[in-house]
């Protein structure tokens, strides 16, 4: 029910629009209602088609977004009344329905990696002794975060990809060089040893300048420090562990699954071939 702009200018008009009563007969709404003045809302917010109010806020110096999201996900179970719930909108909404996604990428990095070596290799059993120093040097990063009184964002994540390149780069070093000397006929100790004694300097090296170029991210301060901070301490601890883990431990991982692979070699060929008699 709609009448000319002209007829619906004020209140007194709208007191003039008629509706029928029981009798069948019109009657003006001015006879039957009464019009006082009160205030309510210029708009009325919606958020998934039920009323709601928004609020905006910020983590405090030293907090990250994931440490935020966990606080006011608390304080509002706690605090709010049934009939009321927070939903997420614009970053934070995308930083939830992102979950886990960076997880899964480094997953994948790892399998790349493993498959690359695997074709390098010509072998499925000896790229483990490069993969199998990784997970070190994921316990000793999330070690140094936890120290710091980190958690593990984004950032943290990121450094754990950069850390599988790093970690697979030093063992590579040994198990490259152990593996030619093994096919160039050296007994599998000796191969192991010499690899350990020759690529340990390079090693050394290359870690250390790593470790120390990441000093000015673990130290930082400023805007936007703490973002570097956690980067920068996952990727400092994950590194002294490939170091000081990896040396002692890929040697290890080589001579064992070269081992197991020269087992199975000799019993393959001590085994006799379908018809014919040993």
């Amino acid at each position: 029910m709609q009448a000319s702009p002209d007829f619906r200018k004020q209140v007194e008009d709208l007191k003039q629009l008629k509706v029928r009563n029981d009798r069948g007969g019109m009657v003006p709404l001015g006879a039957i209602s009464s019009v006082r003045d009160v205030t309510g809302p210029v708009m009325v917010i919606r958020y998934n088609m039920y009323p709601s109010a928004f609020v905006n806020g910020d983590a405090a110096p030293g907090t990250s977004s994931g440490q935020a999201i966990e606080r006011l996900e608390a304080v509002t179970q706690q605090d709010l009344p049934p009939a009321m719930r927070a939903e997420w909108t614009e970053l934070a909404l995308l930083q939830l329905q992102a979950g886990n996604t960076a997880m899964l990428a480094f997953l994948l990095a790892v399998v790349l990696v493993f498959l690359v070596l695997a074709a390098q290799y010509e072998s499925w059993s000896l790229p483990l002794a490069v993969i199998l120093v990784v997970p070190m040097c994921l316990l000793c990063s999330i070690a140094g975060v936890q120290i710091g009184q980190m958690d593990i964002n984004i950032f943290t994540q990121v450094g754990f990809v950069v850390l599988v390149g790093l970690a697979c780069k030093n063992a590579i070093l040994i198990v490259e060089f152990a593996k030619q000397r093994r096919d160039a006929g050296v007994p599998r100790r000796e191969a192991t040893l010499e690899a350990v004694k020759l690529r340990l300097r390079p090693i050394i090296m290359t870690s250390f300048a790593f470790i120390l170029g990441v000093v000015p991210l673990v130290i930082a301060v400023g805007a936007g420090a703490e973002m570097r901070r956690t980067l920068g301490t996952a990727v400092f601890a994950g590194m002294l562990g490939v170091t000081l883990f990896g040396i002692f431990l890929t040697p290890v991982f080589f001579y064992v699954i070269q081992w197991i692979g020269d087992r199975r070699e000799r019993r393959r060929e001590n085994d006799p071939v379908p018809g014919q008699e040993r």
